[in-house]
């Protein structure tokens, strides 16, 4: 639906946020984030969480209740609020617990598995996740390790890739949660060339450009310095590189990670391909720490969350920054807009592959 400059609620996005682990800060940076005047009117909102904990970050804040409250059972896109709480009101987190338990990862799966299937059945046109405790949910017997796996398994969707934005940087990673010298027993040309793909198609959909431009780092110093410091530069990143170019993406490398990041803040590149986690995660928190956002692509919905954890440690004491929160919000939006402007490009993406 076309906006013509009136911004009324039924022509907004609904963006759902899901509130996370209640004994950290989640609840915390939702208030903040949606009582800046600026964010609150982008959007509509539905936070998937517990009211009494949202208002203790409110009181702690001194912040005023700024929405609405409904069960969970009874979610709509049409509530006549900007900002409704869905209330998870079964369950009770002691505001005093202030680390990983049982019922704070119960309440955190159910508020993610209620938002996705929201964001599945059209009811809100993307998901912002505030941080969960990987330990909670463990606790909480959850075959999920967390959100991304949680994701891509609600979605049915067998590719999946984890992606940051922060400030001039668009950054995919080859491997995630692996240990470093484990990388290499995981390292393989399809590990290197979903990325690539998924990059590219998430550049078009969600971002806007047109003709993605993306370099991709090497693994060895000096891009293996032919063979001399290793060789999966030729092995499994080149061969992986070619069959991205043989589907029409634009990609080049591998290059070596000291300069690439480099060129691409300055704009050479859309978007990078990382090899292993702080290969990537080291020059995007360096360069926008406070504003950096984590997507998960690959999926048929939206999904944004802040790029840092629960942060027990400062939980309730009015401490927690939004900041990243606020650019998960405003990220998700802008990602829901675009995709909603290019259905054509949808299509035509799914009918090749």
């Amino acid at each position: 639906m076309k906006n013509n400059g009136n911004n009324s609620i039924s022509e907004q996005m609904v963006i759902g946020i899901t509130m996370g682990d209640a004994a950290g800060i989640g609840p915390e940076i939702i208030v903040k984030a949606l009582a800046d005047p600026v964010i609150r009117k982008s959007a509509k909102f539905i936070i998937f969480g517990m009211n009494e904990q949202l208002c203790y970050a409110a009181d702690k804040a001194e912040i005023e209740p700024f929405w609405g409250r409904h069960q969970h059972e009874k979610i709509s896109r049409d509530y006549p609020h900007k900002v409704v709480v869905a209330d998870y009101d079964e369950f009770s987190i002691s505001t005093w617990i202030k680390s990983p338990s049982e019922q704070a990862g119960d309440a955190s799966l159910h508020f993610c598995l209620d938002a996705i299937e929201a964001a599945k059945t059209g009811l809100i046109d993307a998901i912002v996740t505030a941080p969960i405790s990987k330990t909670s949910w463990k606790l909480s017997g959850a075959k999920w390790p967390g959100h991304t796996e949680l994701l891509a398994d609600q979605c049915k969707s067998p590719r999946k890739a984890m992606m940051f934005v922060g400030g001039p940087i668009k950054m995919a990673l080859a491997t995630i949660h692996v240990g470093l010298f484990d990388v290499r027993n995981k390292f393989t040309i399809g590990c290197v060339f979903e990325p690539i793909d998924l990059l590219n198609d998430a550049l078009m959909q969600y971002f806007g450009v047109e003709n993605p431009k993306i370099g991709v780092a090497a693994l060895n110093p000096h891009a293996g310095e032919d063979g001399q410091f290793g060789d999966e530069e030729k092995r499994i990143i080149s061969p992986a590189i070619l069959l991205a170019q043989e589907q029409g993406i634009k990609c080049t490398g591998p290059i070596p990670a000291d300069t690439l990041f480099l060129r691409a803040s300055q704009g050479e590149f859309d978007g990078v391909v990382a090899m292993y986690h702080d290969q990537g995660m080291i020059p995007v928190k360096l360069l926008s720490f406070k504003e950096a956002v984590n997507v998960t692509i690959g999926l048929p919905i939206i999904r944004t969350s802040p790029a840092h954890g629960t942060a027990f440690d400062i939980a309730g004491k009015n401490l927690a920054d939004p900041s990243s929160m606020k650019c998960a919000i405003l990220t998700a939006i802008q990602m829901a807009k675009t995709k909603k402007q290019r259905p054509v490009l949808q299509v035509n993406t799914e009918t090749e592959k």
